[in-house]
């Protein structure tokens, strides 16, 4: 692959990574539950507010590449260590994305549903730029991928199955800290894990041609 078409691939990933994280925000603002993936940083951002949504993305993120680094181990390769910048992106991308949504009102149910309906579809054409770029994966994905190469079960398996784990570490995190209740993780967390795959691949074949015929990808 020639260094100019590379170059406009990663610029391509780094928007995508921009489109996502303000996906999360939208939805973030909703208030009803936010994407599987990142539950466990939404309770931990509600729980412990002195670090900011998108700082627990980072070390939720970092998390997960450390799981990589165990699953893989001699297997784990050193460009996977790309993620730690990219993290690091995505939560300030989406402080950035929180701050733009906080103007939006949010007081009304149906309003809610519409930001995390919205901030899904946004989420999901964010990723599907991310498979036109096709550079790198994002942690979450990665961590999936490394556990379906090490046990042979099917990627699609293993991300449902990860989806329902982060959720399950979300919903008991938020009873052991708020007495409890059940904070963070509402419909909207049900609406975003169902709708997210669907839009991917909607805006995948309405635009991802398209995509790379601008940017003239091979």
């Amino acid at each position: 692959m020639e260094k100019k078409e590379l170059t406009r691939r990663y610029l391509l990933f780094i928007v995508s990574l921009f489109i996502s994280a303000l996906g999360i925000a939208i939805t973030k603002r909703g208030e009803l539950g936010v994407s599987p993936v990142s539950s466990v940083a939404n309770i931990m951002s509600i729980r412990f507010d002195v670090l900011s949504m998108g700082s627990w993305l980072i070390i939720w993120n970092c998390v997960l590449l450390v799981g990589q680094v165990i699953i893989l181990r001699r297997d784990f390769k050193l460009m996977q260590l790309l993620q730690i910048p990219l993290s690091f992106l995505f939560g300030w991308f989406t402080d950035i994305g929180m701050l733009m949504a906080a103007h939006v009102p949010a007081e009304l149910y149906p309003v809610r549903i519409l930001l995390v309906l919205t901030g899904t579809f946004v989420l999901g054409f964010g990723i599907s730029l991310a498979v036109v770029a096709n550079v790198i994966m994002n942690s979450g994905e990665a961590f999936v991928k490394a556990v379906s190469d090490k046990t042979h079960f099917q990627f699609g398996n293993v991300k449902i199955g990860f989806d329902i784990t982060c959720v399950t570490l979300a919903i008991v995190l938020s009873l052991v800290f708020f007495k409890g209740s059940v904070v963070g993780t509402r419909e909207g967390t049900l609406i975003a894990a169902v709708l997210t795959g669907v839009a991917v691949k909607l805006f995948t074949r309405l635009t991802g041609d398209g995509v790379k015929k601008l940017l003239k990808l091979n």
